[in-house]
């Protein structure tokens, strides 16, 4: 049987995606690559919340563009059922060495329901979960953005209509580790240009070389964030040899009933 998505990437739905990632990409590494003397370091305090709000505007490009190209009814109801569970798991661990649950949801999410609802319903998550917990400022369209990377990578997997079974929840824990890991550090370069405050040997410095400050970038990852990012990653491993099967049965069960790609009609009284 083959799989049914309620998202199919069209090609005006790759061109924004391509094009969101593309500006968060930018948005990301761009210190890196400016030097101290140009016009867009002069302007470095700035910057974050410039990109945040031209990140906030691409990523609703996205969702406006996916969702034309068939993002019906029952794919918003089922989107916005995940996206609540998410928000609400998120803030069980908050503080605890990155005990995510949600992460687990957002893979297994991605991996029935495609890259198309997978990015939509990562970056909506981070969105309800900010709102939720009061974490709005600059960083959170980045949480958003890399949520939506995420979650839209576990809808990138091979095999999603022949692989099952322990083989398929080894190959979706090990992602789930990696990108546990791979978020961390996205996240971390979203801040640590701008935390020369600290004045210290991991501090990022504008009039360095791009390795230079890349070994220090990797310092500092390993001197704050490891055994978060450790946590986070263990926690996502853990409940999908636990819970994934059940998971994955209940989802792919939703999906075949709801019969997203179903036009909804109303006949006439």
């Amino acid at each position: 049987m083959s799989r049914v998505r309620p998202v199919r990437l069209g090609p005006r739905s790759v061109a924004a995606l391509v094009l969101v990632s593309a500006v968060g990409v930018a948005g990301f590494a761009w210190p890196l690559f400016a030097g101290p003397g140009s016009q867009v370091s002069a302007h470095a305090q700035d910057a974050p919340w410039l990109f945040a709000g031209l990140l906030v505007l691409l990523v609703g490009v996205v969702a406006a563009t996916i969702s034309e190209s068939g993002l019906g009814p029952k794919a918003v109801a089922m989107l916005g059922v995940l996206a609540a569970t998410g928000a609400a798991l998120r803030p069980i661990g908050a503080g605890t060495a990155g005990i995510e649950p949600m992460f687990f949801l957002m893979v297994l999410s991605g991996r029935v329901l495609g890259p198309g609802f997978g990015f939509v319903l990562g970056s909506v998550t981070m969105f309800a979960s900010a709102l939720l917990t009061g974490g709005v400022g600059p960083w959170m369209p980045f949480q958003m953005l890399s949520m939506g990377w995420f979650t839209m990578g576990a809808g990138l997997l091979p095999g999603p209509d022949r692989l099952r079974g322990r083989a398929e929840l080894a190959m979706l824990a090990a992602y789930g580790f990696l990108a546990a890991f791979a978020y961390g550090t996205v996240m971390n370069l979203a801040g640590w240009p701008f935390m020369g405050a600290l004045a210290s040997n991991v501090a990022f410095d504008p009039h360095d070389a791009v390795p230079a400050n890349l070994a220090r970038f990797v310092a500092y990852c390993l001197a704050t964030s490891l055994g978060w990012d450790l946590g986070r990653a263990v926690v996502t491993v853990v409940l999908t040899f636990t819970l994934g099967a059940t998971l994955l049965k209940a989802l792919r069960r939703a999906t075949r009933r709801a019969a997203f790609e179903t036009p909804v009609t109303f006949e006439p009284r």
